[in-house]
């Protein structure tokens, strides 16, 4: 059985290894404000429906996932209600995916930017092929990482780490990804990959499975910091970004009254 959701952007193909699909290829898979809000809902039919495991998965080869879509920018931020509210979505998409009680797979083809990074670290497990492509860019736009994705990125490569892909935005390629923890496989054939591991792990102990994840989840969970949450969210009604949201627009490089 097949279901879609948030105008076809997501697609739910049910089994017991499902697949979740993000269907936008003609925008490299960008996330909009609709199809965050769908995640949690799509977790509780996977909860419900007694599947083994999931793979999440970009249409295409181009892209799992760009990140969220830019072109709503100018709504979802336009106030900071607005701005609350859908940085309230997407945290809460991927905390439900990442606290799913069943195991998770991101099959990464192609690039991975943004909140698509934040989609497969939310995952139990990344396998990505030779072409993936991976960058963490909110700093190009003047903005923070949230403290719940930061900590998701350190949990998988350390602080050092995660400062360089952060601060510099730059782009890793899928050697340099494996090399430094942010996926766990590299693959030729990502998708007969990821098959073989969900079938793998859906037939293992589900209970056993699911008492592993909340107890390795609920080891490593970051503390509630409403201070950490406030930075991140004033980065937002702030000049900066304002002025990396118009440089992206206008292609070119922002000024941050910074030197180069």
């Amino acid at each position: 059985m097949t279901i879609e959701f948030a105008e076809s952007g997501l697609r739910l193909d049910c089994g017991p290894v499902a697949q979740l699909t993000l269907n936008r290829p003609a925008r490299r898979n960008a996330m909009t404000a609709a199809m965050w809000a769908a995640v949690p809902d799509i977790c509780d039919i996977l909860t419900l429906d007694g599947t083994k495991a999931l793979i999440v998965t970009g249409t295409g080869d181009e892209a799992f996932c760009a990140g969220a879509d830019i072109s709503e920018f100018e709504v979802v931020y336009g106030t900071p209600e607005a701005t609350a509210a859908y940085n309230k979505n997407v945290r809460a998409a991927q905390a439900r995916l990442r606290d799913i009680p069943l195991p998770t797979i991101a099959e990464i083809s192609g690039v991975c930017y943004g909140g698509g990074c934040g989609l497969a670290l939310a995952c139990d497990f990344r396998v990505a092929d030779l072409g993936a492509s991976f960058a963490i860019t909110p700093a190009r736009l003047g903005l923070a990482y949230s403290p719940a994705d930061t900590f998701q990125l350190i949990e998988k490569v350390g602080i050092s780490r995660a400062k360089d892909l952060l601060m510099t935005g730059r782009t890793v390629n899928a050697e340099e990804a494996l090399s430094i923890g942010l996926i766990d496989r590299l693959e030729e054939d990502v998708a007969v990959a990821s098959a073989v591991l969900g079938d793998h792990l859906a037939g293992l102990a589900p209970a056993a499975l699911k008492a592993i994840k909340s107890i390795t989840n609920g080891l490593s969970e970051l503390s509630n910091r409403p201070d950490l949450q406030a930075a991140f969210e004033d980065t937002f009604s702030g000049a900066e970004f304002r002025e990396g949201f118009r440089a992206f627009l206008e292609k070119r490089a922002p000024d941050f009254g910074g030197e180069r």
